[in-house]
């Protein structure tokens, strides 16, 4: 089976995830509703009126011993302060104490990982040669903020027992459009012809060789440096779409696209080369480090597609983002996908279960692993629908998925949520999934995998 992650899991067939040998020890902005920077629930749908059936969570003592391997992951969102640092401007010392929090309360919930947003807004969590220092830690970006961010997270997870995914957002510039409030280093100011401006905000062009090669570069400069376990990639790949305008690539497209009459088709195939090189470089460099990515849930309606999810989602990758998630996964181009299934168990256009079963059935026969992205910020919102002001409605989902052999675990977006917990759904899931702490990936040593 293919591990997944440096020192972490691999998927066995009865859906535990066991710990291999190795050699030690997935952005959501402020002003966006939903998780990872768009609203999760673009279709505009009635909700159901009845409350989903709860499933009985399982036993804890019978599920113990295939737990004890699966993956806990916590992401921790950099892009306009959303979870980690508090506010920009904060002295090296409160930051890097906010980290070690952050780190502390992952343990203290009993997970055993970390996801931590290092490249934002093509700037960077660490002192790289190829952008600048990230805005959010000093709020002047290229700013250096008096220490490395990155480096101390890694060395800091790995010293409670978590592995560290760095995760990137490979094409996102800014969430303005205006070039002259970048850093005057930043490469989207010495090479404006490499940027699209849309929806408010400034993109990287995928269609362009020379960005594809530039952001894999600026990327795999941390690998090089860093003992990471995990590259991770958010959902963002062409942007989402905005109601009349159009991603002007036009110029791009009659220079690149000549042998794909229909653009949808050439942007998916720029995609497919940003992650099946990035997938390559990582494996040159650094064999042991995994590639994962986190893809919005839906990657195409059954009405568009025979192999779709029996989904009515007002968005999918495949059409909207030209992002052929199900295709990475059967070339093998990623190590793991964590899909945000940010929906309830019953909802009537993207319903958990539907969606849960999809990816089971995807990864089957891969050896990717499957982590499933988990909704904590839904839970308690008032703004949420019912579903969501039932605290166990989050240990229903891991009720369900222990029975799915292609799930090795969940991730639960996002920190602060992780510390604050609203209305106890992570302590449910913790009392009724996770009755002791899973293994540090240090500590595991040789293991038993299959």
């Amino acid at each position: 089976m293919r591990p997944i992650g440096r020192r972490g899991f691999v998927t066995t067939a009865t859906g535990a995830a066991f710990a291999v040998v190795g050699s030690g020890a997935p952005g959501a902005a402020a002003e966006h509703r939903g998780a990872h920077g768009r609203d999760p629930d673009p279709a505009p749908a009635a909700e159901p009126g009845a409350d989903p059936v709860a499933e009985p969570a399982p036993e804890p003592a019978a599920e113990a011993a295939a737990d004890s391997f699966r993956f806990r992951g916590m992401w921790v969102a950099t892009i306009a302060n959303r979870d980690w640092p508090s506010r920009a401007g904060l002295t090296a010392g409160a930051q890097k104490a906010e980290l070690l929090a952050h780190l502390d309360k992952a343990v203290e919930r009993r997970l055993n990982a970390v996801v931590l947003q290092v490249r934002p807004a093509a700037d960077a969590l660490w002192p790289s040669p190829y952008e600048p220092w990230a805005q959010c830690l000093t709020g002047t970006q290229g700013r250096d903020p008096g220490w490395d961010p990155l480096g101390t997270a890694v060395a800091e997870a790995h010293a409670r027992g978590l592995e560290l995914h760095a995760w990137f957002n490979p094409y996102r510039v800014a969430n303005h459009t205006d070039p002259a409030r970048l850093a005057a280093s930043h490469p989207a100011r010495l090479h404006p012809e490499w940027t699209v401006p849309y929806g408010g905000k400034l993109y990287y062009d995928p269609g362009l060789p020379e960005v594809r090669r530039f952001v894999q570069d600026a990327m795999l400069d941390a690998v090089r440096r860093y003992d990471l376990d995990a590259v991770h990639w958010d959902d963002y790949f062409y942007p989402y779409p905005v109601a009349g305008e159009d991603f002007a690539d036009d110029d791009t497209y009659a220079r690149h696209g000549a042998d794909f009459p229909d653009r949808a088709d050439w942007r998916r195939h720029n995609t497919d080369l940003l992650v099946s090189e990035m997938s390559a470089r990582i494996k040159e460099l650094k064999p042991g480090v995994a590639f994962g990515v986190s893809p919005f849930g839906v990657w195409r309606n059954r009405a568009d597609d025979p192999a779709g999810s029996d989904t009515r989602g007002g968005v999918a990758t495949y059409d909207d983002l030209y992002a052929d998630t199900r295709k990475w996964v059967g070339e093998g181009w990623i190590d793991h996908v964590v899909p945000q299934l940010y929906w309830h168990i019953g909802h009537s256009a993207t319903d958990y279960v539907t969606l849960l079963d999809w990816w089971n059935a995807t990864v089957e026969g891969t050896g990717v692993g499957l982590y499933v992205g988990e909704a904590l910020y839904k839970a308690g919102d008032p703004d949420q629908p019912e579903a969501w002001q039932d605290p166990r409605e989050l240990s229903r989902h891991l009720a369900l998925a222990v029975e799915r052999p292609g799930v090795g675990g969940h991730c639960y977006f996002a920190a602060q949520e992780v510390t604050r917990d609203r209305v106890g759904a992570l302590a449910a899931v913790v009392a009724d999934h996770y009755p002791a702490r899973a293994r540090g990936p240090r500590a595991a040593g040789p293991g038993s995998a299959s």
